[in-house]
């Protein structure tokens, strides 16, 4: 551990890419993993945004040093809203998992690099570098993401633990992330490392023969127990029980101190370099543009459809392609238009697959293969196709479900609220039934779900006939947007005359507001006391459109201040405002963990009843947190009444840490007020997903991937300070993979008891299958219950450890330095892989010419590549990727020069000759 992870996990640290250790955390300031990995992800970020500017011959310049600046300068000059909460939730999912490895893992040495777990540590970085390659090849972000951070912080580790920087290295172990490389000169078990230091703070305990011998060594970590091989080092420190066996003290550099400040100082900046040098492989393996969006470079907004396949069905289906249609032509080259499409039908009994896309001409494709057919009994496997979109969408998704019949699956709904409330995504249905059935739709206990699940998400369940669909569908426009925000949502069932107020900044624009519910009165008032009721469709303050149980208010313009709704209506009804603004924020409830390197962890769940609620809360806007003032937050029902404000902690990079002591008993969300220190406006956000709080717990981790056709078990533990008796176990996952657990566990108030989950995918299984895995505890009679979700990774194992060969061959052009666009130059190169797996992708990593590549079999396949470039654009730096992920590189940087030039490497000139002659003739300009 390279210092204590004693910060929130969660934080951004600061966004900025110099290499300065400073983050302040509560209680103290420390170099930390999250900020050894923040700085350098930042900068690797940068670095390819840059190219990919560079690619695409544009410029990068962000208007300041903020992360919001930074992505808007990434995404480039398309015109509308850009938001830094994707972005920023994308980092925290690497931030989060790094952090986790102190709380899931401490006493594992592996994870550590102690106890000389060497070749155990490294083989955790390579199976988890490899698993990170696959889950982008089959766009499983979020797998990738939190398996990132977890190597990251054991990488890391090894440079604070071991005695590299002893042995006076300078620069990173290369060997690793080189799975073609074998970790070097282990000391053995037998052998002393460390002479006996009584005060524990000796400068170098490191005994001569290991240092003149170069021998790896690490400290021994004692948590439960002081014993030790003879004569080892120990790691050190306060929970370190063996640092008090002789040889005492320790070797650890996780903290400076007054014996070991420069040696830590190593240490970090190793780390840090490290980090890079890990990061620049992954970046080779995937590819500039999904090395983006893996750091969450991408447009926020993502269309996502569940669509009804069955018979009655053909009038929903058409107007669903004529919506996916209209967004994509609509918002083609803007920054509303979708990064990302998903796709999932259902029927009786099938549903799926799930179909995903970054391209909008795949998606008008598959939409159009869309037909209606089977069915026959009126219940369908709505939940199911609904699962499959939860876990396949990214994080704070809106998805839309047409269907005209109830859940046929209705034993998923505690997995679908459990899936809703980890991936914070907005559900609304479009529930189309025949004029008859429409009467009954609210007061079916069938249809009831549906309502039940869209409140919970923050979602819509909208009642019309198919041929008023059309008009409700606009809610989905509205929503296919960037930058989407929501300022007021709230619920009454019974309906309740009430005054609903709500702040609108400066920011906001495209202010939309939703009602639904039947026979419905309001008024709505501006800051100013302009009113209009809702019997007037065009008026003063917008245009009202009216279709099934759905009002759309679509404010005239977006006037700062105060606003009211002031309902006058008994008829239970739903309440949702919402806009564009780069303003927002992103949170985690989050507990505080134990143990050597003490921190805080996201919660997998619901929060714990009986104790205050706590929250990690970062703000973003255009200019960056800094900008933005943070007033209030609190803890409101949005069925009810309460609201249980908290009290604000401030930390760096837009972060703060809130504590709320009282917490309602039933459901709620978040609330915020603050003051946006550009404009002096005062604005209001609010959260969607609703939470409460449980008595029952789980803890289940899973660190490694499975393989295919091999049973894989992870073990949890459910814990309880509410009733005793027998707990119903429920686990399930979305690919179907046969799995066996215990249906039911005893515990007793206050007790634990432990059970495993065993699954076994397929043989077949595709590398880099991202699997998500819901566990849930219900207790007796139903009356309280919990879950934790996980995402695994199906992964075959890997047999080829050799990087392709990139070998230039000739390099060919005239470039002045006085006029770099009248003039060309061409690197010819040669790439193979050998007996490996072959070649997967060639590509320009760097550089903004063209490349042009011929395949030649001559006992091996050989590529023969020729790369052709403006001398505007000197550098060229091009990744040959193999089949598993291993990466070779070609790089090269022409120079200015007064007369022209044919520059022969690695092969003879008469060779280079020949072979640049071949590549004219296969590739002519």
């Amino acid at each position: 551990m390279i210092m204590k992870s004693s910060v929130p996990v969660v934080a951004l640290i600061a966004l900025v890419v110099s290499r300065v250790q400073t983050f302040v955390s509560v209680g103290g300031s420390r170099n930390t993993h999250v900020n050894i990995t923040g700085n350098a992800v930042m900068e690797k970020i940068r670095e390819v945004c840059e190219a990919v500017a560079e690619s695409e011959g544009r410029d990068f310049k962000p208007t300041g040093s903020s992360a919001e600046e930074l992505l808007r300068a990434c995404l480039g000059t398309a015109t509308g809203e850009v938001s830094g909460a994707k972005f920023r939730t994308a980092l925290n999912q690497i931030y989060m998992q790094n952090g986790f490895v102190d709380r899931d893992f401490m006493s594992s040495a592996p994870h550590h690099f102690n106890n000389e777990a060497f070749n155990e540590g490294r083989n955790l970085i390579i199976q988890g570098t490899a698993a990170i390659k696959a889950n982008v090849r089959t766009d499983n972000l979020q797998s990738a993401r939190e398996t990132l951070g977890r190597v990251c912080h054991t990488l890391q580790d090894f440079y604070s633990h071991s005695n590299w920087v002893e042995l006076g290295n300078k620069s990173p172990y290369a060997n690793l992330i080189r799975p073609d490389l074998n970790i070097e000169k282990i000391a053995d078990i037998t052998m002393p490392t460390c002479s006996d230091c009584a005060s524990g703070t000796c400068p170098n305990q490191l005994l001569p023969a290991i240092l003149n011998g170069k021998y790896l060594t690490s400290g021994y970590m004692g948590l439960f127990s002081s014993d030790k091989p003879q004569g080892k080092c120990s790691h050190g420190g306060e929970t370190d029980l063996s640092s008090s066996q002789n040889p005492r003290g320790g070797i650890s550099k996780d903290e400076p101190r007054s014996h070991n400040t420069d040696q830590h100082n190593n240490a970090v900046n190793l780390a840090a370099e490290a980090t890079l040098e890990l990061l620049e492989d992954i970046r080779g393996a995937i590819g500039n543009k999904d090395y983006l969006r893996l750091m969450g470079i991408a447009r926020s907004a993502v269309l996502v459809f569940v669509i009804d396949t069955t018979g009655s069905m053909t009038d929903d289906i058409a107007e669903a392609k004529r919506v996916a249609f209209n967004i994509i032509d609509s918002k083609k080259g803007t920054q509303d238009e979708p990064s990302e499409y998903i796709l999932v039908p259902f029927n009786d009994p099938e549903f799926g697959p799930l179909i995903r896309t970054t391209d909008s001409d795949v998606m008008k494709s598959e939409i159009s293969k869309i037909k209606a057919d089977g069915g026959g009994d009126t219940p369908e496997m709505c939940l199911s196709g609904l699962q499959l979109a939860l876990t396949g969408a990214p994080s704070s998704s809106f998805i839309y479900v047409f269907t005209d019949a109830p859940p046929k699956d209705t034993h998923l709904e505690k997995t679908i609220n459990a899936l809703i409330r980890s991936t914070k995504s907005t559900v609304s249905f479009f529930m189309t039934a025949s004029r008859r059935r429409r009467r009954t739709l609210k007061a079916s206990s069938q249809f009831q779900v549906y309502y039940d699940m869209a409140l919970a998400s923050g979602g819509q369940a909208i009642e019309v006939s198919k041929s008023s669909l059309s008009q409700a569908t606009d809610i989905i426009v509205d929503t296919s947007t960037s930058a989407l925000v929501t300022i007021l949502q709230r619920s009454r069932d019974p309906g309740l005359v009430e005054s609903f107020p709500f702040l609108l900044d400066k920011s906001v624009s495209n202010t939309t507001i939703y009602i639904t519910g039947s026979s419905l009165t309001f008024n709505l008032r501006s800051p100013t006391g302009v009113t209009q009721s809702n019997t007037v469709d065009n008026g003063p303050l917008g245009t009202i459109q009216k279709v099934g149980n759905l009002q759309r208010i679509q404010l005239n313009g977006t006037e700062m201040g105060l606003w009211h709704i002031d309902m006058t209506t008994t008829q239970p009804y739903t309440i949702k405002v919402m806009g564009q603004s780069a303003i927002t924020f992103i949170y985690d409830f989050v507990e505080e963990f134990k143990g050597p390197h003490p921190g805080f962890a996201a919660i997998d769940g619901r929060p714990s009843a009986g104790s205050p609620a706590k929250l990690l809360l970062t703000l973003t806007g255009e200019k960056g947190p800094e900008a933005l003032e943070l007033q209030e937050v609190a803890l409101m029902e949005v069925s009810g009444v309460k609201v249980s404000n908290g009290t604000i902690e401030k930390m760096d990079g837009g972060d703060y840490f809130i504590t709320v002591k009282e917490v309602p008993e039933g459901e709620f969300v978040v609330l915020l007020k603050g003051k946006d220190k550009t404009s002096s406006s005062l604005y209001q956000r609010q959260t969607t997903t609703q939470m409460s709080q449980s008595e029952v717990i789980i803890k289940a981790i899973a660190d490694s991937s499975m393989l295919p056709g091999e049973v894989f078990k992870i073990n949890f533990t459910v814990t309880t300070t509410g009733t005793s008796g027998a707990y119903t176990i429920r686990a399930r996952n979305d690919k179907n993979i046969p799995m066996t657990h215990p249906s039911i566990l005893n515990l007793v108030s206050g007790g634990s008891a432990q059970g495993t989950v065993s699954l076994t995918p397929p043989g077949n299984t595709v590398s880099g299958t991202d699997v998500t895995l819901t566990i849930e505890a219900e207790g007796p009679g139903g009356s309280d219950s919990n879950y934790a979700v996980l995402r695994l990774s199906v992964l075959s194992k890997v047999t080829d450890f050799s990087p392709p060969k990139c070998e230039i061959v000739g390099v060919q052009g005239t470039c002045y330095s006085s006029s770099c666009s009248s003039s060309n130059w061409e690197l010819s190169v040669n790439i193979t892989d050998g007996n490996g797996t072959g070649i997967e992708s060639i590509s320009i990593q760097q550089g903004s010419g063209d490349f042009t590549q011929r395949e030649v079999e001559d006992g091996v396949i050989v590529f023969m590549g020729l790369y052709e470039a403006s001398c505007c654009s000197p550098s060229v730096i091009l990744s040959a990727v193999d089949k598993v992920g291993n990466v070779g590189r070609c790089s090269y940087t022409m120079k200015s020069s007064a007369g022209s030039r044919l520059i022969s490497m690695s092969l003879p000139l008469w060779a280079s000759l020949l072979l640049y002659g071949f590549l004219r003739d296969a590739f002519p300009l």
